[in-house]
């Protein structure tokens, strides 16, 4: 019997669920991530031999513990990590409407053999029937003066390292920005040790409250993230850590590092409000203001996109359009997760679920899939709740100076991009970037492109070029030739096909070829588990692909 290859590029909430349940309907599954390990932000675990930490960090490890196992010892299913996609090779027609036409997916091209400061990495080529894009989101934030200071960082990048490594990132913490994400992360660092000084939330009651309060009945669906956001804020309590509305910080100040950040009370649309400035002193600040998803990959394959929730700022979208199977407008290609909309990890497991399932050909009519499908549906609604609650206010810009650096890489502020902006010979996108070197730096506008193309378009120079669920613009911060970085060996050297009688992985100790049969138990991460628990098989398999004791923290 030919089985279908389905390749799952990530390996958090959403990937694993759907290499999961790719292999329940019968297929053979290659599974990569970049990480050493499968999980994602959201299941990121200290070191065994550290101890790591009790209770929330290890909420949910026995039911990813098994799950994980699951995928990694099936004999069908071959795990390459530390292994970035790093391009996407259309092979047909990328205009089709969702769900429409037939045809094989991209070409993955793959550096696989180590980290990515590494050498002797190799270049791979994948071909498989079928693509599920699972590659998450990032912290998005917004600038303001001092913001690229040492111990400014973002609220992701301190709860990996609490998850990660059992590090605080400072004795005398803020967390700032927007969205329930800021009370997990206060949480984490409370738990590990950290003084936390104040959480600031810059939504003003009336947009948070109205959002979250209204139609309670609703978030009936949702108890486990309305759960874990009550412990979230007991923990506060319980630390007499205060809880502002409609505050947030406008400045960060220091010699050499963040040593103090300045406050202000908010409008409704951001703007700060003159004379309520307040100094607070601090040797670390966690700001973020929601999540951008990580799209080069899906752009890369030609998906088209959406818009996010109607009135909700531009920090909610674009995100990729799928169907109701998780198709998007290319054939062969499905995506889940982040980047379809931020709802948190269920319903990321869920999405996943509906998109291996999908990739692998299951049976769409399998009673589980309901299941599934309601819990994606409940998981998007809380999406949008979300989104309503925490839009971005228009008056953000006001806290900025023309000195403040808005692209880090590059140094590029504030007064040059209003320059290049209000002068029509450089106001284009490519001639403005060229002009103002803005996103051509080591992260490639990760971080300063969403927020440049927004002042782009607030400064009257054009669209925001998020794109819509046509074809998006050229322009569109999100658009990447390259998704990772390599080398210019790396990219010169001639690709290896997977499965060629010569593979190099294979004699170095690295992955195996799709296929490749191999039924002992791997090394590494599912050492941890004492017992591999039986392999995924059937529709009944994917009852697992969700799990009610796992609840959310946003990621």
């Amino acid at each position: 019997m030919t089985r279908r290859h389905v390749a799952v590029a990530g390996a958090g909430p959403a990937g694993l669920a759907a290499a999961y349940a790719a292999l329940a309907a019968g297929a053979r599954v290659t599974l990569i991530d970049s990480a050493e390990q499968p999980g994602g932000q959201y299941h990121r675990m200290p070191p065994e031999a550290s101890g790591g930490h009790p209770g929330a960090l290890r909420h949910g490890r026995a039911a990813f513990l098994r799950r994980r196992s699951r995928v990694l010892t099936h004999p069908r299913c071959t795990w390459l990590p530390q292994t970035p996609v790093w391009a996407l090779e259309r092979t047909g027609p990328a205009d089709s409407p969702p769900g429409a036409g037939s045809g094989p997916p991209p070409r993955v091209h793959l550096l696989c053999g180590g980290p990515a400061d590494g050498s002797g990495r190799t270049r791979r080529t994948l071909d498989a029937d079928a693509l599920v894009l699972a590659t998450g989101a990032h912290d998005r934030v917004l600038p303001f003066p001092g913001w690229e200071l040492p111990g400014v960082c973002t609220p992701g990048a301190a709860q990996a390292l609490v998850k990660g490594e059992g590090l605080v990132v400072g004795d005398r913490v803020v967390v700032a920005g927007s969205g329930p994400f800021l009370l997990a992360v206060a949480a984490s660092l409370l738990e590990a040790g950290a003084g936390v000084r104040e959480v600031l939330e810059a939504g003003t009651f009336p947009t948070v409250g109205r959002n979250w309060l209204g139609r309670p009945w609703e978030l009936a669906a949702q108890l486990g993230k309305t759960a874990e956001l009550a412990g979230g804020a007991a923990a506060l309590l319980r630390h007499r850590v205060p809880y502002r509305l409609g505050r947030a910080v406008v400045e960060a100040r220091g010699d050499g590092r963040v040593e103090e950040v300045v406050t202000a009370r908010l409008r409704p649309d951001w703007s700060a409000v003159a004379g309520t400035e307040r100094t607070v002193p601090v040797d670390a600040l966690c700001v973020g203001h929601g999540f951008s998803p990580r799209l080069e990959l899906p752009l890369a394959a030609g998906c088209a996109l959406r818009d996010g929730p109607a009135g909700t700022g531009g920090g909610a979208g674009p995100f990729v359009l799928v169907d109701a199977e998780q198709r998007t407008s290319v054939p062969g290609v499905f995506a889940a997760g982040e980047i379809t909309g931020v709802a948190g990890a269920p319903a990321a497991r869920a999405e996943g679920a509906v998109a291996g399932w999908s990739a692998a050909g299951g049976d769409r009519a399998v009673p589980a899939l309901r299941v599934l499908r309601r819990s994606r549906d409940e998981g998007r609604a809380f999406a949008r709740r979300l989104a309503r609650a925490h839009p971005i206010g228009a008056g953000w810009p006001g806290w900025l100076r023309p000195d403040t650096v808005v692209c880090r890489c590059e140094e590029t502020d504030y007064g040059t991009l209003c320059a290049a902006f209000g002068d029509a010979a450089q106001a284009a996108p490519r001639v403005a970037k060229l002009s103002t070197r803005a996103g051509l730096g080591p992260c490639q506008a990760r971080i300063c492109g969403p927020t440049v193309a927004e002042l782009r378009a607030r400064l009257g120079a054009g669209s925001a070029g998020h794109g819509t669920a046509a074809e998006p613009p050229e322009h569109t911060p999100h658009r990447r030739p390259l998704a990772q970085p390599l080398r210019l060996g790396e990219l010169a050297a001639a690709p290896v096909p997977f499965g060629a009688p010569e593979d190099p992985p294979e004699r170095s100790g690295g992955p195996k070829p799709p296929g490749a049969a191999d039924r002992s138990v791997p090394s590494g991460p599912v050492a941890e588990s004492p017992e591999a628990p039986s392999a995924p098989s059937g529709p009944t398999a994917l009852s697992d692909s969700t799990d009610p004791s796992d609840s959310t923290d946003q990621r």
